[in-house]
């Protein structure tokens, strides 16, 4: 076994309203979750400014191993707040709207073609909405269906609102519907860098992971990406490629893409720069492009080979990584979460309740080499030296 000794990783979240610091927060208890698993030291630093790439410094170690990590956060939480930040009926609007570009770019036919489900998910939210808005029409106009009054049209437009304002809405909002309304609108913006200042806001991220990748003594850069993040990730690092081809040259390079969601942007008409970068990196001799991929998460492109997808398919093709989230948590903590297509689209970048082929924290803080996990099965796992009795606070984090 090759140990890593050092780390830099460059997270991109996905979509979800949680900034820098939450997800360090979500990082270290994933992360306790995985040492009390595997039985090994872990401690998570504070978070430190890095411009759009802050930080936050890991230690993991056993009995003859030691791997500190830096792991940057290049969230895009000040993008998801601006949206979900606004009027309801600006959501609203701008949401179908998204949903119309989506749907006249031919983003809907290939999801359709390449993820069925994905396709379901799109449509999901604006059906929801339709119908609760149709109910509360079909409320509203009932006075007129039986021939009432036209005074009692007072009493069914209130409780028409009364229906939808406190019935309807509090059960959407329970699955994230506006939420999602403003995810296409993110996603219509990555695709086609127009609106949201999305050129603008990825210069500024490319400038800090530039910086980023500066570290020196980095056995093993990890670039991970979840869902959206995904996206940004591409075209981040597609950027710096285009400006400096020989970037990643004498270094080890791992672009994971957990659930990914390219194909989100990148199937629609107007993502040429996104559809090139994906083939940048699909053709970088040195980054190793592993795609984990599950089939219970309804919300990714299963099987679907992204680069080929997006034109490059001379290119090498991402190893596909199948894992299965039963097989990394308890049967209760499973049923519990199975039906939250939500929730289980997390799991990626949540801590295991049992040794698995996949976590996220041994592949990001752990001593293995993270293309390792492209070979790892149900049958095997990974294999390290870990301590016995282990005290999971311990180790100190080093600067």
């Amino acid at each position: 076994m090759s140990d890593i000794r050092k780390r830099v990783v460059l997270h991109f979240p996905g979509f979800e309203p949680l900034d820098a610091a939450a997800h360090r927060a979500r990082y270290e208890r994933s992360a306790r979750q995985s040492a009390a698993v595997w039985g090994y030291s872990v401690a998570v630093d504070e978070l430190r400014n890095f411009g759009r790439a802050p930080y936050f410094d890991v230690v993991a170690e056993a009995a003859d191993w030691h791997t500190q990590s830096r792991v940057h956060i290049v969230d895009h939480n000040d993008l998801v707040s601006a949206l979900n930040g606004r009027p309801f009926f600006t959501r609203l609007l701008q949401g179908y709207r998204a949903a119309a570009s989506v749907a006249a770019s031919g983003g809907m036919v290939g999801y359709f073609r390449y993820a069925w489900r994905f396709g379901l998910f799109f449509i999901f939210p604006f059906m929801l909405m339709l119908v609760g808005l149709l109910l509360s029409l079909l409320i509203a106009f009932t006075p007129f269906i039986f021939g009432l009054p036209g005074w009692s049209h007072i009493g069914s437009i209130a409780l028409a609102v009364a229906f939808f304002v406190y019935g309807f809405l509090p059960q959407a909002e329970k699955l994230h519907t506006l939420h999602l309304f403003s995810d296409w609108e993110m996603a219509v913006a990555m695709a086609g860098l127009t609106g949201l200042g999305g050129e603008q806001w990825l210069e500024a991220c490319a400038i800090s992971v530039r910086q980023a990748l500066d570290e020196p003594g980095a056995d093993e850069i990890v670039i991970s990406s979840h869902s959206m993040g995904s996206s940004v990730a591409t075209h981040v690092v597609g950027l710096l490629l285009e400006r400096e081809p020989e970037l990643f040259d004498g270094k080890r390079v791992v672009f994971a893409t957990l659930g990914s969601a390219i194909l989100q942007c990148a199937l629609m008409r107007p993502a040429t720069v996104l559809r090139s970068r994906v083939g940048l990196i699909a053709r970088c001799t040195n980054i190793f492009w592993l795609d984990v991929h599950c089939l219970t998460d309804a919300i990714h492109f299963y099987k679907t080979k992204v680069a080929a997808v997006c034109g490059h398919p001379d290119a090498r093709q991402a190893s596909i990584l199948f894992v299965r989230f039963k097989q990394m948590l308890s049967e209760k903590h499973y049923k519990k979460i199975k039906r939250d297509f939500l929730r289980v689209h997390r799991q990626y970048v949540l801590g295991p309740d049992m040794r698995a082929m996949f976590d996220f924290t041994l592949m990001t803080a752990g001593p293995l080499q993270a293309e390792r996990f492209a070979a790892f099965s149900p049958k095997n796992l990974p294999e390290l030296t870990f301590n016995s009795g282990v005290d999971v606070q311990a180790a100190s984090v080093g600067r």
